[in-house]
């Protein structure tokens, strides 16, 4: 069994299309194709079928989509493992947040070049709450994320890099007096609640009895920061780190004590054979 083949199964559920599973995994859509019906001509039964205009598992590819992940790792590991390196084989596979990705990882991966030449990474944003489940799960050997608010589980190593204070961003040309006054005053755009740091600035303005007049709600501190620089509003947002220089367009403002910070860290498993690579990456984010 070829697990090239196991690996376009995997990408084709998690897409929900063959056209999505070639994107990823950079193959042309006929290709995929052929390795599905490969594979199931190997075992001997129909692992995909169509609905609508997506692909599902049938009952039986349902069934073993976590054994050919497991076999998948298992694979992984053993090249890891047969490296005659310091390091287990790359790529490192880590996943970002997107402040992560413009903020923090750059100057990161450039002592990584440094340092590790021959080891590639591959990187695959996404949001904390989807890192740390594909972490769990052994899909990504690391990730850069928000820590969420519950505990982690014990089988995670987490470390921590930066905490990031909530501020009220306001249009540069503002003039702000009082910074909660303001945030009551103007058109509001919320950080998306479904997300930690939008879930501690709907609490901060609760507890100081401010009910802000909300204009638009999403996810994507970036996005929100281009509405507030094209004067669509004000926002609170955690002091995420930016590439370059900050927006001259736009302004912060610290917000009356006491006010919530976001924990942004690395995670990874810890009896993972590939946690040295982790590790790796770790130290040279202390450089940093």
């Amino acid at each position: 069994m070829d697990t090239r083949f196991l690996n376009s199964f995997i990408a084709v559920v998690e897409s929900g299309s063959i056209a999505g599973a070639a994107r990823r995994l950079n193959l042309a859509p006929t290709t995929i194709t052929q390795q599905m019906k490969a594979l199931e001509a190997d075992l001997g039964c129909e692992l995909v079928m169509r609905v609508g205009r997506t692909v599902k598992p049938t009952v039986v590819g349902a069934r073993i989509v976590e054994q050919a992940r497991d076999v998948l790792r298992g694979v992984r590991d053993l090249r890891s493992a047969a490296s005659d390196t310091a390091l287990p084989a790359g790529p490192l596979l880590l996943g970002a947040t997107p402040t992560a990705l413009t903020g923090l990882l750059p100057a990161i991966l450039r002592r990584w070049m440094s340092a590790y030449p021959e080891t590639q990474i591959f990187i695959e944003p996404g949001t904390s709450a989807t890192l740390l489940q594909r972490v769990m799960s052994g899909q990504l050997d690391a990730a850069i994320l928000v820590h969420p608010t519950f505990a982690l589980d014990k089988t995670c190593f987490w470390q921590p890099l930066r905490e990031e204070p909530l501020m009220l961003l306001t249009p540069a040309e503002m003039k702000v007096r009082d910074v909660l006054r303001t945030a009551a005053r103007e058109p509001f755009i919320q950080y998306d609640r479904n997300v930690v740091a939008g879930r501690m600035a709907d609490d901060y303005l609760r507890g100081h009895g401010i009910q802000p007049r909300v204009r638009f709600e999403l996810d994507g501190i970036e996005h929100i920061a281009q509405l507030v620089a094209e004067g669509f509003g004000v926002s609170i947002l955690p002091d995420w780190p930016v590439a370059g220089s900050p927006d001259a367009r736009t302004k912060r403002w610290k917000l009356p004590a006491p006010y919530p910070s976001r924990r942004v860290g690395l995670v990874w498993l810890r009896q993972s054979a590939r946690s040295p690579l982790a590790r790796a990456l770790y130290e040279l984010t202390k450089a940093v």
